[in-house]
């Protein structure tokens, strides 16, 4: 049976597409079975994955409630890419009956199939994420070391509260863990710091360092293990990945 995690940060640029991926590519290195779920209209997760041509995307299956059919990246990491069209899945399923609902019910078919679902979910906090929030069994937030970051956590926490309360009560708080991360940097170890003493025990340990490498992989459709194995953008979400795996 699955565990369903939501990647989550309403402020862009903070590394939560790139870490979905390679939380993902790293977990599957690990043995385990992955499956992706672009939930973002950007799409960037899709072309990040190498998938250019996918005939069904999240938006086809939300709006006819049907199990998801995957693509595979490789054997045992699979994804159910987006595209721009998922835009206008907030307007259109805003009337449905139990729409916080949808994606969990056509989700819940392929919990037997893996060991792990991630959830990319786009920057903002509306229908889209809280559809992903209710499907997960954890969330995971990415943060930069940054104070303005730290603070655009607030409003998530309060959504996070809502959620447990009255859409999906077994929804856990899995961890924050801190992306583009350099130690040579004052601000980063002084952030660093303050976060460490806000958050406490559900920090994870590993920092994901600023690495070029993990900017240039989605240009060649790969994630950081394919395109760079033995850089720190590697050698950190493989750290990350034996955190989760011991939570």
């Amino acid at each position: 049976m699955a565990t369903i995690i939501t990647l989550s940060n309403h402020k862009g640029g903070v590394g939560k597409t790139t870490s979905t991926l390679n939380i993902g590519a790293g977990l599957h290195r690990l043995g385990k079975k992955v499956l992706l779920i672009d939930l973002d209209p950007q799409a960037n997760l899709t072309t990040s994955a190498g998938v250019t041509d996918a005939k069904e995307t999240i938006y086809e299956f939300l709006k006819s409630a049907k199990t998801p059919l995957p693509i595979q990246i490789v054997e045992n990491l699979d994804i159910v890419p987006s595209s721009l069209d998922l835009s206008a899945a907030e307007i259109e399923l805003s009337a449905e009956t139990g729409r916080e609902y949808i994606l969990k019910e056509i989700l819940t078919p392929l919990k037997q199939k893996y060991d792990y679902i991630l959830i990319d979910s786009p920057p903002a906090l509306g229908l889209l994420t809280i559809n992903a929030l209710t499907a997960s069994d954890k969330i995971l937030m990415p943060l930069q070391a940054h104070y303005l970051a730290m603070k655009g956590l607030s409003k998530l926490m309060e959504v996070i509260k809502k959620i447990q309360v009255r859409l999906n009560k077994d929804l856990v708080i899995g961890g924050v863990f801190i992306t583009q991360y350099d130690n040579r940097k004052i601000l980063h170890r002084n952030v660093a710091q303050s976060i460490e003493t806000h958050f406490k025990d559900i920090l994870f340990k590993t920092k994901i360092r600023d690495n070029i490498a993990l900017a240039e992989a989605p240009v060649e459709g790969k994630d950081i293990f394919k395109y760079a194995p033995s850089s720190y953008g590697a050698e950190d979400y493989l750290a990350l990945c034996q955190e989760l795996l011991v939570q």
